[in-house]
């Protein structure tokens, strides 16, 4: 079964009030099965517009990976980084 993916392209405009959501989300999406690939560190960005900020959480499945973004804790904590950053998040299918 192909695995599933949240990859996140975000921009922090609050770094410090962003800090609670990082502390929150973690346990979360760990608890939903997920792998930190990436979370941050050093980018380049080779061609087109992007975010500043990039993250990709790895699951055991697609529909893992579904039911962690739509976990109701999750989408709790999900304010906070609607209020502290600009974002685009995906649920991808692996191969």
């Amino acid at each position: 079964m192909p695995k599933g993916y949240i990859i996140g392209h975000i921009t922090v405009n609050d770094p410090e009030a962003y800090k609670e959501y990082v502390e929150k989300d973690t346990p979360i999406l760990l608890r939903c099965g997920a792998v930190p690939i990436i979370r941050g560190g050093q980018s380049t960005v080779m061609e087109g517009e992007t975010h500043d900020r990039h993250v990709v959480f790895e699951f055991p499945s697609y529909q893992a990976a579904l039911d962690a973004y739509n976990d109701p804790e999750y989408q709790e904590v999900m304010k906070i980084r609607h209020r502290t950053a600009t974002s685009t998040i995906l649920v991808v299918e692996g191969v």
